[in-house]
């Protein structure tokens, strides 16, 4: 361990000032915290749990590691009632059931039986579907390790939560038919989290934690200028300042960083390089998605919003 963070880390950072460097390379602006929890997960091989509102660039954070570090990125969706066979292996019934047929078509023109060895051919890799979990324990050691994205994990049940605690303890799948599967070098793990319930203790003693927050108003205004093409600097500032206007109405949901791109980008689509309130009006549902978020932000004063947050950016 000592000799490797003496080295750097994967990718070839040195600390988190070239791991915030290597992720704006990458299209993604860290702030101190979040690059150096990177930072000490990519050190220590340890899963990064990061947890907070939807929207704030959770997932975005493992499509850039695995840009960043060239390997594959693996992603698990979860969801209520996910279980092994979406998340981890199954079997190719379909190519198992066609080489049944064909062993069976060829031993009746021999006028013989089914070779025993045909039933064992039906559970070996060959007919093996490795889903993301499998996928990125068993990944090759001379490739650069795959990036596993277990996202909304606060979605999945109980037992599936279990489930991924105890492959993570080891970097191991057991697969019945095969024996036991692991990782010669761990994946880059990272689970993301909403917080529509909360993330049992013992996954989180086996992860490094960050809570994702929104970015601050020029962090905010750089993104929305690296990442929407086409957007004025002052149309990005306005955007930004309206954008963090609403997110002070309590909404049900506040519009996220995807939210104030795309809301730019709407903007620019129709050929305006500053905000005004009837562009404002038009243009709302890019932000917010909810009726009743839409309608607060009415009651707030469009008008208002739209002339303070014009200040705002200068």
């Amino acid at each position: 361990m000592v000799d490797r963070l003496a080295g750097g880390v994967r990718g070839g950072a040195a600390g988190p000032d070239e791991v915030r460097d290597a992720l704006r390379v990458h299209g993604y602006l860290a702030d101190d915290g979040l690059a150096t929890v990177i930072f000490l997960a990519l050190a220590l091989e340890r899963p990064l749990l990061l947890e907070g509102e939807a929207g704030v660039g959770k997932t975005e954070v493992a499509k850039v590691l695995a840009r960043w570090q060239g390997g594959e990125l693996l992603r698990v969706q979860c969801y209520e009632g996910i279980d092994v066979t979406q998340a981890v292996y199954e079997w190719d019934y379909a190519r198992q059931l066609l080489h049944l047929r064909a062993a069976e078509a060829r031993a009746s023109g021999s006028g013989g039986p089914v070779p025993a060895e045909v039933e064992d051919e039906l559970y070996s890799e060959r007919f093996l579907v490795r889903r993301p979990l499998l996928a990125a324990i068993a990944a090759p050691a001379d490739r650069p390790p795959p990036v596993l994205l277990v996202d909304e994990i606060d979605r999945a049940d109980d037992e599936f939560e279990a489930f991924l605690l105890e492959v993570l303890s080891d970097y191991s799948v057991t697969v019945p038919e095969l024996g036991t599967f692991t990782a010669r070098v761990p994946p880059i793990v990272v689970i993301t989290s909403n917080r529509t319930r909360d993330v049992h203790d013992a996954l989180k003693r086996r992860c490094l934690y960050h809570w994702v927050e929104h970015p601050t108003f020029e962090r905010e205004v750089e993104i929305v200028t690296l990442r929407a093409e086409g957007v004025a600097p002052a149309l990005a500032r306005q955007v930004a300042a309206v954008v963090e206007r609403v997110r002070q109405l309590g909404l049900y949901k506040p519009p996220g960083v995807a939210e104030t791109i795309d809301w730019a980008q709407a903007v620019a689509a129709l050929g305006r390089s500053s905000l005004d309130e009837a562009t404002v009006v038009r243009t709302l549902g890019a932000a917010v998605k909810y009726r009743e978020d839409a309608e607060r932000v009415r009651e707030a004063g469009v008008a208002e919003l739209t002339r303070a947050a014009i200040e705002r950016a200068g």
